[in-house]
């Protein structure tokens, strides 16, 4: 499969990630960039997005990024550094760039942002397997 068309057939298995709403906004080989809207139901007690959200966007992105490569691969680690709070209405993207694949593992730093404010940043790492996407 071509590696471009990876992420969108990923979403189209991906229940959780379409029901959070995630649109891939732009996709190509080693780049994926994704986005959605802060709906009510993603707020918190304190009426602000829960963490879990924009973790969930720059996972996303993450994943897909890293299988545009042609082989499934998943994350074995990561982690968020939450920097702003996410209000309802609020549109926030996450863009993960994976240029090199010179072996099993991948390394990747995410900028979650709203319009050109770092929201958030997400460090990850990805293991390529050898299975080919069909």
């Amino acid at each position: 499969m071509q590696g471009n068309k990876i992420p969108h057939k990923m979403l189209s298995l991906d229940p959780f990630s379409t029901w959070l709403g995630i649109e891939i906004l732009e996709c190509e080989i080693g780049r994926c960039k994704v986005g959605l809207t802060i709906r009510k139901d993603m707020l918190n007690s304190m009426a602000k997005a829960h963490g879990g959200i924009s973790y969930s966007l720059a996972d996303t992105a993450f994943g897909f990024a890293a299988n545009t490569h042609g082989k499934y691969a998943v994350s074995i680690e990561t982690s968020i550094n939450h920097i702003e709070a996410l209000e309802e209405g609020d549109y926030i993207y996450a863009e993960s760039v994976i240029e090199k694949v010179k072996n099993k593992l991948g390394f990747n730093i995410i900028e979650v942002k709203r319009g050109d404010e770092l929201i958030a940043l997400f460090k990850g790492v990805v293991y390529r397997t050898q299975k080919d996407w069909e």
